[in-house]
């Protein structure tokens, strides 16, 4: 008979650090599916029988089922602005930074169906957050701007202006799912870059270099 070695001291309270954070982890996932679904005045409960938790584990997080989705939306806005600072860290031209970004958020609406509709969901409110897509629009317009390859006036309307165009693609892109992706994500980002005081033909040219492979970000959409 095989006996288990002992227990080292400190291993329990690690393992208690890690089931909570996969409650948590749990609790967030099942909030963006029911945000991507439109279903914001679902009952706690229902939340935490879609995550398998009890009541008394989802209080031990949240107060309330709005901190939940605020808690939900901030990370869905991280992990987003995560990937495309892993893609644009290479990238000297904060112009090319900014069109790479655009073009590869605008394929993502395809590729992470649900993160992308949790975004998608916040509508305006993206615009003017401190996380995920707005400050690092902003960052790398100022930075377009003091290199000469963006001649902008007002950066924060600049913002809105981009914004608008980023969200109409996304819905768009949602509403016609036959739409190719990728050759509509570049027209906008063409059009986006001029209006930002780029040339047309450098415009053109940004949004003809290579991206990086998405196929490791695909992202199944929830579940019917």
């Amino acid at each position: 008979m095989t006996t288990q070695p002992p227990e080292r001291h400190g291993d329990q309270p690690n393992r208690l650090a890690r089931r909570k954070q996969r409650t948590r982890a749990a609790l967030i996932a099942a909030a963006q599916s029911f945000i991507a679904a439109g279903k914001l005045n679902a009952p706690v409960l229902e939340i935490t029988q879609a995550a398998d938790v009890g009541m008394g584990s989802f209080y031990n997080h949240f107060d309330s089922k709005e901190e939940l989705f605020d808690a939900a939306l901030t990370d869905a806005l991280d992990v987003h602005a995560d990937l495309l600072d892993a893609y644009t860290k290479s990238l000297d031209d904060p112009a090319e930074a900014f069109s790479c970004s655009f073009r590869l958020t605008g394929r993502m609406f395809r590729r992470r169906p649900q993160e992308s509709r949790v975004l998608l969901s916040t509508g305006l409110s993206l615009l003017s957050s401190d996380r995920g897509l707005a400050p690092r629009a902003r960052r790398d317009i100022s930075a377009a701007v003091e290199a000469g390859r963006f001649h902008v006036a007002d950066v924060s309307l600049a913002i809105a202006m981009v914004g608008g165009a980023l969200l109409g693609l996304g819905q768009l892109l949602h509403d016609e799912p036959d739409r190719d992706d990728s050759q509509a994500a570049d027209t906008v980002t063409q059009n986006v870059l001029t209006l930002l005081g780029m040339p047309a033909d450098e415009a053109s040219r940004l949004c003809q270099q290579p991206l990086p492979d998405l196929t490791f970000v695909d992202q199944p959409g929830p579940a019917a």
